[in-house]
């Protein structure tokens, strides 16, 4: 069973995109998002980043895909329902498309996975991503009531 979020973010994809490309930044899903840490060399922008989120999910990045405006990574590890001992082949992937008329971006946050019982993994899920894109849209929001 597949997750499927999206939102809508008043902005125009190469920002929101400028914000969501690097896989060790993460300041636009504050507060959801407590601490980022990078493990390894690998820069944020590179196939094969890692990161720890919130020290309980390890995560690769494992495609960036600039001309499509696309990136997707694995959880390694995390906590029940989504540990490795319950979840395999884990991929997450965020895609921003252009709203054209409006000039804004079209986020839509998807994953796909084995798992026992991928019902109890999408429960879980689900409601994090929806708030994440929450940040993201009001990280833009924010922003432009600063300007």
């Amino acid at each position: 069973m597949p997750c499927y979020n999206s939102i809508v973010v008043d902005a125009p994809i190469d920002k929101v995109w400028d914000e969501v490309r690097d896989f060790h930044q993460l300041e636009w899903g504050r507060p959801f998002i407590t601490s980022v840490t990078a493990v390894g060399e690998i820069p944020g922008d590179r196939v094969g980043a890692k990161r720890v989120l919130n020290g309980a999910f390890e995560e690769t990045l494992q495609e960036l895909d600039e001309s499509r405006y696309k990136l997707s990574y694995s959880i390694d590890e995390g906590p029940e329902p989504v540990s490795s001992a319950s979840v395999s082949a884990y991929i997450g992937s965020i895609r921003l498309l252009p709203i054209t008329a409006d000039d804004a971006t079209f986020v839509q946050w998807t994953s796909q996975y084995q798992a026992d019982n991928p019902q109890l993994v999408a429960d879980f899920l689900n409601p994090i991503y929806a708030a994440l894109l929450a940040c993201l849209r009001d990280y833009f929001q924010n922003q432009t009531s600063e300007d």
